[in-house]
C-alpha cells in the first residue's frame, strides 16, 4: 500500500470516527433542546409546533395554509388544526387572499407578535447565559456551524418549501 493510499485510508477512518462522535453529540443535543424548548414554550400556553407556526408567519409574512404546512413539514390537516388553535387564542388571523378570492391568507395578530417577542426574549436570555463562558471567536464559530447544519438539513428535506431552502 502506498503512502498516499495509507494516508487516505487513515483520513477516511478519522472522518468516520468524527462522524460517529458528531452523530452522538447531535442526537444528544437535539433531544435535550427539544425537551427544553417544549418545557419553556408550554409555559406560554402554546405548543412547540404552534410556536414554530407563529415564528414562520412572522419571518415570511402572511401566507396560505398550504405554504405554512410546507414550511413546517406538516400535512395540511395538522397545519389547519395548529392554525385553528392559534386563531382561537387570538394569535393568528385569517383574511381573504388579495390575489385569489378563494384562498385564505394567514397572518399574525398583534397579540401573536407580543407572545413571540416574549418567548424570543426568554429564549435569547437563556442562550446568552449559555454562550457567556465562550470566547467571541467560539461563539461566532458555534453560530456558523449551527447555520451551516440547518441549511444543509433544509436542503435535504423534501418537505421544505423552496423559499426555506434558499433562505
Amino acid at each position: 500500500m502506498s503512502v498516499t493510499t495509507t494516508t487516505m485510508t487513515q483520513r477516511n477512518r478519522d472522518l468516520q470516527r468524527h462522524a460517529e462522535a458528531f452523530h452522538e453529540a447531535l442526537v444528544d443535543f437535539v433531544r435535550a433542546y427539544l425537551v427544553a424548548e417544549r418545557d419553556h414554550i408550554c409555559c406560554h400556553d402554546i405548543s412547540l409546533t404552534q410556536c414554530y407556526a407563529l415564528d414562520t408567519l412572522l419571518r415570511r409574512g402572511p401566507c396560505t395554509l398550504n405554504a405554512l404546512a410546507a414550511e413546517l413539514c406538516l400535512d395540511k390537516s395538522t397545519a389547519s388544526r395548529v392554525v385553528a388553535t392559534l386563531q382561537r387564542k387570538g394569535y393568528v388571523r385569517r383574511a381573504t387572499h388579495p390575489g385569489d378570492g378563494r384562498a385564505v391568507l394567514l397572518g399574525v395578530t398583534p397579540a401573536g407578535r407580543r407572545l413571540c417577542d416574549r418567548i424570543r426574549a426568554d429564549r435569547v436570555a437563556e442562550r446568552t447565559e449559555l454562550l457567556a463562558d465562550f470566547s467571541p471567536e467560539v461563539r461566532g464559530g458555534i453560530t456558523e456551524v449551527m447555520r451551516r447544519l440547518a441549511d444543509a438539513t433544509q436542503r435535504r428535506m423534501s418537505c421544505a418549501s423552496p423559499a426555506s431552502r434558499s433562505a
